[in-house]
């Protein structure tokens, strides 16, 4: 079971880890059966190829979102 704290670490050692790929979107964190996940955005799939399954132990999310723009 992953704790809040486990998982917070592990988001920011995959945030570092990702930093500069082309095609993430996103990071953050989710409930899980087995308490928490990392969860990550992609623009496409490709850049999903890039992604960690776990980190630190900690399970990792992968979702294409596709590309994010702002909105007004």
């Amino acid at each position: 079971m992953t704790d809040l704290p486990q998982a917070r670490a592990a988001k920011e050692h995959l945030r570092e880890r990702l930093r500069d790929r082309a095609g993430v979107v996103g990071v953050g964190i989710a409930r899980s059966a087995g308490g928490y996940c990392i969860t990550v955005n992609v623009a496409d799939a490709d850049a999903a190829g890039e992604v960690p399954a776990d980190v630190d132990g900690v399970e990792v999310r992968i979702s294409v979102v596709g590309g994010i723009t702002a909105q007004a």
